[in-house]
């Protein structure tokens, strides 16, 4: 049987899924690929997430999904703004500009559901990624891609309770954002001791460093610690050195300073959503539906992660996060 290039890419990318592998401020910006890329299709898709571009999480989402739509020869946007109603405003603006697909993460999905269901009612194929994923399908999109929050929490959970850990400090640094949440839950599930949750304001990153170290210094029965965030996973390390606790520590997503802690033991490990995907896959999708018609997941999502990132192979995530594609 004859493959089409986009077939093999197609291929290609799910096949990484296997493999192991949130903050921002609110900002606005739209790029596209060079022009000559997307002339041979004139299709749009606008990629419209919680963060804004210079997060080095969501830079990854933004540089996969560029990636895309340079491979398929399209034009793709990204758009994104913290403020969920603001979020709101560039979907229904993506909606009146008539673009050919959405890609919108869902960090508060109550927030964005009205905006969305302008898109369905417009005939615009929404995929949902990162979070949000039990009210993709209700609100609407053709699919979600991102990983199982719940999943990758209980897959913390069961690491640190084999290091050793029994009363846990898990940091949310995101008010309202439900995938925080179901992290921590899921870390608790496995754990088999204590969880205590600690509200944090990601932008304040000093304020972070200070309130885990007050927690530490006041409850010595925290050994240990789960930051949700590569920013906060930072400022967490900085806590354990200030307080002089013995915590174990342990993290959601990749940064070059994350990685550079696993290699040198401060980290245990960081669970690995492969956010690099969330953004190649939707624009992939996306192209297959309005080209073919398909559609992937068959009403369940399609999972990015976990992947756990170790002293064992962060040698190697180092190389490919300075890439930019982990």
């Amino acid at each position: 049987m004859r493959r089409t290039p986009i077939v093999l890419a197609l291929l290609g990318a799910l096949a990484l899924t296997g493999c192991s592998s949130s903050g921002g401020q609110s900002a606005q910006s739209a790029q596209s690929v060079p022009e000559s890329s997307a002339a041979s299709s004139g299709a749009t898709y606008a990629v419209i997430t919680h963060a804004a571009p210079g997060d080095s999480f969501w830079d990854v989402v933004k540089n996969g999904a560029e990636a895309a739509g340079k491979e398929y020869g399209v034009t793709v946007t990204y758009q994104g703004d913290g403020d969920p109603a603001k979020q709101s405003q560039l979907i229904d603006q993506a909606v009146s500009q008539k673009v050919d697909g959405l890609v919108v993460s869902m960090a508060n999905p109550d927030a964005l559901k009205e905006a969305i269901g302008k898109a369905v009612a417009a005939k615009i194929p929404v995929v949902t990624i990162n979070s949000g994923a039990d009210s993709s399908k209700a609100f609407g999109a053709i699919t979600h891609v991102g990983q199982s929050e719940d999943v990758a929490g209980q897959g913390a959970g069961e690491q640190l309770k084999a290091a050793g850990v029994t009363k846990l400090l898990c940091v949310i640094h995101e008010a309202g954002n439900v995938g925080l949440d179901q992290r921590c839950k899921g870390a608790e599930q496995t754990l088999g001791g204590t969880v205590e949750r600690l509200q944090v304001d990601v932008s304040n990153l000093a304020d972070v460093t200070s309130k885990i170290t007050a927690k530490l210094q006041s409850d010595q029965q925290v050994n240990g610690v789960l930051a949700l965030n590569p920013a906060i996973a930072v400022a967490a390390r900085d806590a354990i050195r200030d307080s002089g606790s013995q915590a174990k520590l342990a993290t959601f997503d990749l940064s070059g300073d994350v990685v550079a802690a696993i290699k040198d033991g401060e980290i245990l490990f960081a669970v690995d959503q492969q956010q690099y995907l969330q953004g190649y896959l939707p624009i992939t999708f996306l192209d297959l539906y309005r080209k073919n018609l398909n559609t992937v997941g068959g009403g369940l999502p399609v999972n990015t992660g976990p992947g756990f990132v170790t002293k064992d192979n962060a040698e190697q995530v180092a190389k490919l996060a300075e890439a930019g594609t982990r």
